[in-house]
């Protein structure tokens, strides 16, 4: 159905949250590393993840050899707060993609300037920022609305 691709997060109890949303929603959970925490046994246990053995979850060593596996025409949108078009005035479809930054820094220039007409956001006050993991859910429920819902 639809892709979250979390860049580099940063925060367990964010990615934690995003697993969930995942696997709830099914949707398929990318993480691009380095990963700014551990996702072993022990750790996965400690935070209480025990959804995340059905979660559909791919590590991915770097962003380019995630590109590379996504089909050529697949949409990949790219959330951030340096753009003005707002994401709900995007049309969805069934595999697109959801890229979301670590949280300390978003994504990296050079990625959104390569992919200007694909960055999106969500409206908010200036000089503040959502939460990751409300971000993901926001956008993600509004694809799952569209493709689900037809675009109504």
């Amino acid at each position: 159905m639809l892709n979250i691709v979390l860049y580099e997060p940063e925060i367990p109890p964010n990615t934690g949250n995003i697993g969930r949303l995942c696997h709830a929603a099914g949707l398929t959970l990318h993480l691009i590393e380095p990963l700014g925490f551990s996702l072993d046994e022990k750790s996965l246990r400690r935070a209480g993840l025990d959804y995340w053995a059905e979660l559909d979850v791919q590590i991915w060593k770097n962003f380019a050899t995630w590109r590379e596996s996504m089909p050529a025409d697949s949409n990949i949108y790219y959330l951030t707060t340096k753009t003005e078009t707002i994401y709900w005035d995007q049309k969805f479809s069934e595999g697109d993609s959801l890229v979301f930054g670590p949280e300390s820094r978003g994504l990296p220039e050079s990625l959104l300037q390569q992919n200007e007409a694909a960055c999106l956001t969500i409206p908010q006050i200036k000089g503040r920022s959502l939460n990751l993991a409300t971000s993901a859910g926001i956008v993600a429920y509004e694809c799952i609305r569209q493709i689900k819902g037809g675009n109504k």
